[in-house]
């Protein structure tokens, strides 16, 4: 009895911390609520984030704003064409030990940080892209045969435009399965565009408070992992992810006829995560079918390749997981 009640206390500091942080950060960020939510999320579960809006939507602000209310190491990293895996992953540089004799030192590269932004990440490389790769799937970097690990946490959210796609290097499929969800950052409403330029064209400036330590996010990571799935919420998700193959008898006739390849097991094993996530943060014990619904479309809209059909006719992934929910979850769940 009193290590569930030990158990309990520990959910409910940790709602706590969550609750102060999003509070923290949304006091610096106008509007964004969803966003700022999704990438916490993420960051509890201990996934990478896909942010992707038009220039000047502060993705860079809010990554930094983040990062300075957890406390952790910020890393930013400007994708270009000319960018080299050596330029973020670091590399050996010959130095003098104290016998004068030449030796190769590994200098640390910026990926060495705890939250690393990727600005405009579609900009860089396929090589380069390959070295991020490694980094986000085993969460170490090869250089000359020796392997280093990163920091921990580790975190990559990267960035890219919509528009404006001269001169990019699309993301490859599996690279893109390594980003727990891709979030869309929406344009401001007028009321919130209003408040921005309050903030940011005066003198005053609000400085942001350390709410939690990197031991505490770490806890809370680990917290997340012993979230209660249900076999019916398991089946469930299980389900949705079925659904998303053109093949699959649970397919809906809208991902028959416009999807070519749906997701594989990371987009289940992330839905889930992301579930556990997101129910910590509001206190609750156990996944609920509601926070499968809400994670739907974060975390499987970048893991559904369309056909030629879908493309030509202008049909989003979004649409299409929209009705995957809805065809296999009853309409009668209340989101919440």
């Amino acid at each position: 009895m009193s290590s569930m009640k030990e158990k309990e206390k520990q959910f409910a500091m940790a709602a706590d911390t969550v609750s102060r942080v999003t509070k923290e950060i949304k006091s610096f960020i106008v509007g964004q609520e969803e966003v700022i939510d999704q990438v916490l999320w993420s960051i509890f579960s201990g996934g990478h984030v896909l942010l992707e809006g038009l220039p000047g939507l502060g993705k860079t602000m809010l990554i930094k704003t983040i990062a300075e209310c957890l406390d952790l190491q910020f890393s930013r990293i400007q994708f270009t064409p000319d960018l080299m895996p050596a330029d973020i992953t670091g590399t050996m540089l010959l130095q003098a030990d104290e016998n004068g004799k030449q030796k190769f030192v590994f200098h640390n590269g910026p990926l060495f940080a705890n939250i690393v932004l990727a600005d405009e990440i579609n900009r860089a490389t396929p090589k380069t892209q390959s070295a991020l790769l490694e980094a986000m799937g085993e969460k170490t970097v090869t250089i000359m045969g020796e392997t280093k690990s990163m920091e921990k946490p580790f975190f990559v959210l990267a960035t890219q435009n919509p528009i404006d796609m001269e001169g990019t290097y699309p993301l490859p499929e599996a690279q893109l399965d390594r980003f727990v969800c891709k979030i869309q950052v929406r344009y401001p409403s007028k009321e919130e565009l209003k408040e921005i330029a309050i903030r940011t064209t005066g003198i005053q400036s609000t400085p942001l408070e350390k709410v939690a330590t990197v031991q505490e996010v770490l806890d809370l990571q680990q917290l997340a992992k012993e979230i209660l799935v249900s076999e019916d919420i398991l089946n469930s998700a299980v389900e949705i992810i079925s659904a998303t193959h053109p093949d699959s008898e649970e397919a809906p006739e809208m991902a028959k006829q416009y999807v070519q390849f749906g997701s594989g097991p990371r987009g289940l094993q992330s839905l889930i995560q992301m579930a556990k996530a997101r129910a910590m943060c509001l206190g609750r014990y156990h996944v609920s079918m509601g926070d499968l619904k809400r994670l739907a479309l974060p975390v499987l809209r970048h893991r559904l390749l369309l056909n030629f059909e879908g493309e030509a006719n202008g049909i989003s992934t979004d649409e299409i997981i929209t009705e995957i929910i809805d065809h296999t979850i009853s309409q009668g769940v209340k989101v919440k």
